[in-house]
């Protein structure tokens, strides 16, 4: 009987370890993240809670995790890729990549911001502005469309940043827009007027101090500076273009799953929370001031409601980040 004993309680001692090891390695997703790492740092452990789903994000820049996958192939470990703009969506979507978007997901949010294969979706937008100096300017003194930047009056006036994936996007928008042609002089236009910076908020900084006149920006990194301290933007304003103008481009975020991933089934559920109620909610109630895209969900923070935008019908999945490249290319911007 005591042998018997000492034989149970070894096994148990054996399998106590092993049932722990299972408690411990439940369901995990791995995310290439080009969305802010912060925002994610905030809805992830929402979706880890409500549905019991390890999320590890690796974060980088839109194309340069769009590349990534591309080159990995089926061997890449991502289960979900996110963007901050549309651009790098096509790219793996071209390459054949993405599995379907589940119907319930593509449900919450609005055909135009999503690609006719559904292979992925849009979850948050960015509408493009223009900021500019109040003690230079005021807003009849703005031009009626983005294009009107190239002409020879706002030589020395106007600030952007093409290195980063946010301009390209807007880019992207004139090129399918107004063609590859008025594409090419409106950057040479630019690149002879303009004066260039590293990132928006620089730019932002750059037309509150009086720098330049003017700059080309997404709406947010204003309304966030405003609900910090104001201090690079007190004496700016914003300019939103409208009449489908390129000018009033609303970029995507988008979100697809690999069709490579072993983990189909907690992928879908991850992107359907970012399109969800709650998940759009809750980014709507974060520090990114991003628009919901998800039509139930007010962004609010007194920030221009999306309902007023006017933005160009762009297909999302036509933008050609390799084409806008070359184009900036030729113009000396990159």
């Amino acid at each position: 009987m005591r042998a018997r004993l000492l034989a149970l309680t070894a096994a148990l001692a054996l399998v106590t370890p092993a049932l722990a090891a299972c408690g411990n390695n439940g369901p995990s997703i791995t995310v290439y993240n080009a969305q802010h790492e912060e925002l994610l740092n905030k809805i992830v452990p929402i979706f880890e809670k409500k549905y019991g789903i390890d999320v590890k994000l690796r974060s980088g820049s839109d194309l340069e995790l769009a590349n990534q996958l591309v080159q990995e192939g089926d061997a890449s470990p991502a289960d979900v890729f996110l963007t901050e703009n549309s651009p790098a969506m096509a790219l793996v979507d071209r390459a054949g990549m993405f599995s379907t978007i589940d119907h319930d997901t593509q449900s919450l949010i609005p055909e135009q911001y999503q690609p006719s294969d559904h292979k992925w979706i849009g979850f948050l937008g960015r509408s493009t502005v223009a900021v500019y100096n109040t003690d230079k300017l005021s807003e009849s003194d703005m031009p009626a469309s983005i294009m009107d930047f190239a002409k020879p009056e706002w030589k020395g006036r106007i600030a952007f940043s093409p290195t980063g994936a946010d301009f390209q996007a807007i880019v992207s928008a004139v090129l399918a827009t107004q063609g590859e042609a008025k594409t090419a002089a409106w950057l040479k236009g630019l690149a002879a007027n303009g004066t260039t910076y590293d990132g928006n908020d620089v730019v932002l900084r750059s037309v509150n101090d009086g720098e330049v006149d003017a700059g080309i920006i997404y709406h947010y990194y204003w309304y966030r500076d405003q609900a910090e301290s104001g201090d690079n933007s007190d004496h700016s304003a914003l300019h939103f273009f409208g009449n489908q103008d390129p000018g009033a481009f609303v970029s995507t975020s988008g979100a697809g799953v690999l069709a490579s991933s072993d983990h189909q089934s907690d992928a879908q559920k991850f992107v359907h929370f970012l399109a969800d109620q709650e998940g759009q909610q809750a980014m709507a109630d974060s520090y990114a001031l991003e628009y919901p895209l998800n039509p139930k969900v007010d962004l609010g923070h007194d920030v221009k409601p999306f309902s007023s935008l006017d933005p160009p019908k762009v297909d999302i999945a036509s933008l050609n980040s390799k084409t806008v490249v070359q184009l900036m290319q030729d113009a000396g911007l990159l």
